[in-house]
């Protein structure tokens, strides 16, 4: 297990563990990425790391939190685009462009660490592995964002719910973070509303729904998934696109 320490708390360093799950790095890789995110910032809740229109600025990698992507229409209405967990980076491309299409924020206190353009430039330029490992990460990110796309057009308010639910467990399962059917989601109902594109309201119905049909249950925080089977029945859920058989260590 990879250790990082911020002041006296040993953290461990879900970003490289991510990548070597994904291909194999050589002691020299991880040295350069232990290197790369060796100062990261605490960020409270609610923070903008970078919003709409900004200039792109350097990669940021969460190490320790939860944050999301988003954009706010015209009219003041919020779409959250994507959840990001210990151990994502967000938009490894986006200095091509000239202007961020949407923005970043902190939905829990965060440990983020800031990769400056060239440094992430010189690190691929000399370990392919890592290109690697970040290319296939963001093709598992481009197919998470395929399957939000066709839960908001096609899927029917419970199964959307149910899909996500389904998502997220397996998602944080994998980094350590869920265990035992449960896991603590750091979500209130108007994030996931904003997410799902529905009213907080529809969400506590939905929520009720699927708990008395004995599928999953969401309290004080946590994520209890009563019965799998259900749950994934319900959802229609089928993980190939999170492509966890790429991963070595799944």
């Amino acid at each position: 297990m990879l250790l990082m320490v911020v002041g006296e708390t040993p953290v461990t360093n879900q970003f490289i563990e991510k990548l070597q799950k994904l291909a194999p790095l050589s002691d020299g890789a991880v040295a350069a990425l232990e290197a790369a995110t060796d100062d990261p910032q605490n960020v409270d809740a609610r923070r903008d790391l970078i919003r709409e229109g900004d200039k792109p600025g350097p990669l940021l990698v969460v190490l320790d939190g939860w944050a999301c992507r988003y954009k706010i229409l015209p009219n003041g209405a919020r779409q959250n685009l994507a959840f990001l967990m210990p151990g994502d980076c967000c938009d490894l491309h986006v200095d091509l462009l000239t202007e961020m299409d949407h923005g970043i924020q902190t939905i829990t206190k965060c440990l983020v660490a800031k990769i400056e353009r060239q440094t992430i430039d010189t690190i691929l330029d000399q370990h392919p592995t890592i290109m690697k490992a970040l290319y296939i990460s963001q093709l598992i990110d481009e197919g998470t964002m395929r399957a939000w796309i066709t839960s908001i057009g096609r899927r029917s308010s419970i199964e959307r719910v149910a899909h996500l639910m389904c998502e997220l467990y397996l998602r944080a399962r994998s980094i350590g973070l869920g265990g035992d059917q449960k896991l603590v989601l750091p979500l209130s109902q108007i994030i996931l509303a904003d997410a799902l594109g529905m009213t907080p309201v529809h969400i506590n119905r939905v929520l009720k729904q699927l708990r008395i049909a004995g599928a999953m249950s969401i309290t004080r925080g946590s994520l209890v998934i009563i019965s799998p089977q259900i749950l994934v029945q319900v959802a229609g859920f089928d993980e190939n696109y999170l492509h966890r058989r790429l991963q070595n260590a799944s």
